[in-house]
């Protein structure tokens, strides 16, 4: 019998990008205090809190796989969060203009059979045309992308704002990396096919 398959996450974000792999899970919100510890690397940083929110989930269920996962934008060598707001969100794009910023997800998947867990870190990079205020507050008010770090969606919109994208897996840009969590879940005999 298959493991139960549960995402330590409440993202509809990263629920959809499980629900391409067409196994069932359950979405559990995970309970850690994401605060960076200082001078914390930003991929020390999500790996960490990929691994604290798989085993905050406290399941007693010794039958379970649980995926935590995290993610950190990078702009200049400094994280950049979510926006929250339309005047920091066009700050965060002036600043994106022109260059190539790094995305740093966390990946941890926790066996509670075992308690061992298996937790990496993936880049992705994001290069960006030169944008204009006119075109980044155009953007900005069509996608409203204030609860995506860095300030857009890939999945829409945002796309126009690239010219170049580059990593292992595009998921990973969104939060999930699923070609590693695939490879993770085969590790622990769970196949997705």
């Amino acid at each position: 019998m298959q493991p139960k398959l549960i995402l330590a996450s409440t993202s509809p974000f990263r629920q959809s990008i499980l629900e391409k792999i067409q196994v069932p899970f359950d979405a559990i919100s995970p309970n850690c205090d994401e605060t960076p510890q200082e001078n914390e690397s930003p991929n020390s940083l999500v790996a960490r809190l990929a691994e604290q929110k798989a085993r905050s989930c406290n399941i007693k269920d010794p039958n379970c796989l649980i995926i935590g996962s995290d993610q950190v934008c990078v702009i200049n060598n400094k994280i950049i969060g979510k926006p929250l707001t339309r005047e920091k969100a066009i700050k965060q794009l002036q600043e994106a203009s022109g260059q190539v910023i790094t995305f740093y997800t966390g990946l941890s998947l926790l066996n509670t059979t075992t308690m061992i867990t298996e937790t990496l870190c993936e880049e992705f990079h994001v290069h960006f045309r030169q944008l204009t205020t006119q075109q980044i507050e155009n953007y900005i008010d069509k996608e409203m992308p204030l609860y995506c770090a860095g300030s857009f969606k890939c999945e829409g919109l945002g796309i126009a704002l690239f010219n170049k994208l580059e990593g292992k897996d595009p998921n990973t840009l969104i939060g999930l990396p699923l070609i590693s969590l695939i490879d993770m879940l085969e590790r622990q005999g769970f196949s997705v096919l």
